[in-house]
This record gives structure tokens, sequence and C-alpha cells, in this order.
């Protein structure tokens, strides 16, 4: 049986430093897959090169059993994902119905089941009454969804999600978390990657750990949550010495407290001198 995505040594480079370092990793099919990691460790990166949006320095990737690097075989690939990338890469100046008809018509979708499908998702996303708006007149949380319901169009094999929940309100929230999980119950696998843990420890099956470009955890949320809850485990690999660099010893004083330079009495001597100010110019006589 084909895994979902492995990929072998996967490096990628700008300006000589690694971004994505040797990564070695593997997703089952029906994975609800947690891939987390500190701001810049490479997350999105990796979203990219595993979509085929970003070529590999080096290494391999094999996504749905397909070899990325064989152009056929990412074309078929791109046939079977659905992707909210890191920018959500909306047209701004199409309506939401347009945007999804276009989607479809990509992915080779009859215009009959574009249309009963869009219809269906824009009202599941609180989005029907918004139609006729430009994606450019969309709130954050709007374009959010609007990329959500593209990515679930095609009904995909494979989803992969960058930061779904951001800026989403918290009803959205719990739509969204139904729908994946729903997606994965009928055998689907999502690849997603969030700051918030709680939801990560929530949804996911299986949890991956990168930090500076290299994978240091990856462990089924069965097993791992056997010893200690996400947060704990992620703090232990990816954020002990900035929780232990993060103290400020100025608000140990309380709020309010004047520094020291106001306290001690001290006068800048320049400050006592009075500042020269020059006489208005008077206009001569006529």
């Amino acid at each position: 049986m084909n895994t979902a995505i492995e990929t072998d040594q996967l490096c990628r480079a700008f300006a000589g430093k690694l971004a994505v370092d040797h990564l070695s990793l593997t997703v089952e099919p029906g994975t609800f897959y947690g891939f987390l990691g500190p701001n810049g460790a490479g997350k999105s990166t990796t979203i990219k090169m595993l979509t085929g949006l970003l070529a590999p320095t080096s290494g391999s990737i094999r996504v749905l059993g397909r070899d990325m690097s064989v152009p056929r075989e990412a074309l078929e690939v791109k046939r079977q994902i659905g992707v909210i990338p890191e920018n959500l890469a909306l047209f701004d100046n199409l309506t939401a119905s347009d945007y999804l008809t276009f989607i479809g018509r990509i992915h080779g979708l009859d215009r009959d089941v574009i249309r009963k499908r869009s219809g269906e998702l824009l009202e599941l996303l609180s989005l029907q009454n918004e139609t006729k708006k430009l994606a450019m007149e969309y709130s954050h949380g709007m374009r959010k969804k609007l990329s959500l319901a593209a990515a679930l169009l095609p009904n995909p094999k494979l989803l992969f999600l960058d930061e779904p929940f951001e800026g989403v309100d918290a009803v959205a929230s719990l739509i969204i978390r139904d729908l994946l999980t729903q997606l994965t119950a009928r055998g689907a696998t999502v690849f997603l990657t969030s700051h918030v843990l709680e939801i990560v420890q929530r949804l996911c099956t299986h949890v991956g750990i990168i930090v500076k470009g290299q994978l240091v955890l990856q462990q089924s949320m069965q097993d791992l949550l056997q010893s200690r809850s996400l947060e704990e485990s992620f703090l232990r690999v990816a954020g002990k010495d900035a929780v232990a660099s993060s103290k400020l010893d100025w608000l140990d004083a309380g709020p309010g407290t004047a520094s020291p330079l106001a306290t001690s009495g001290a006068t800048d001597e320049r400050s006592s001198q009075a500042i020269p100010v020059a006489a208005p110019e008077q206009e001569p006589a006529p």
C-alpha cells in the first residue's frame, strides 16, 4: 500500500542556508497529520515542496505513491489534492462563485457538479450571501473560508492546510473541524500546520515537529499523550530556549514602577539649563 506522503532527505536552501534540512517523514493514508514548529522552522516551505509549488534543492518526494520530480506524475497528484496555501492565493477580482467555478473546471468537474458543491460549501461556511462580492472585498476570515471551499471542492484524497484556523471565528472554526474530521473518516488524508496546539491535539492522529528545518519528533498522538501533553512535548523539543530567556527583570518591579533614572534623584545638567528662545524679528517701520 502506498503512503500518502513520503520524503527522503528532503532539502531546500535559500541563499546557501537550509530552510528544510534533510527531512524524512512518512504519512500513511487516512492520517490526520499535524506538522508543527516555531515560526521560521520550515513548515510552509515544506508544504510548497510537497504540493509542487517549489522545487527541492535535493532529496525525494512521493505523494499518493507518485514521484513529484516527474512532471506527468506531479500533475496527476495535483488533480487529487486540495491546498490552503500560506498566502491563500485567491484571485481578488473574481467573486466567490466565479472562483469556485474556475477551480472546479481546472479539476475537470462537470458544471452541474461544481454548481451543486459550490452552493453547499458556501452555505456551510456562511458565505452564501456574499457570492457577488469580489474576493478583494472579503475580510481575512472570509478569504480563509473561501480558500477552504476551493480546497474541498474536488473532494481530494489529500488535503494540505497551512494555518487554516488563523483569523477564523469560533463558529467557523467548529464547522471546519467537523468537516476535516468527516474527511479523514472516509479515508482521506489531512496534512495540517497550526500554532493552536489545543486544536492539533484534539484533531490529529499523528504529529511531526520541525525545528530549524529538521524533523525532531514524529509520533502517533496516542503514543505521545501517554507520557505528556502535546504542549509539553512541543516546548521540550522546540521552545525550551525561548522559555528560558523570556524573563524581563523590569516587570518584576510591578506595574507603574518608575525607572531607576527617574527615582535616583539624578538630574541631567542640560535639563536644568534654560533653552534660549530667539525673539521674533520685527518688521521695519515704514
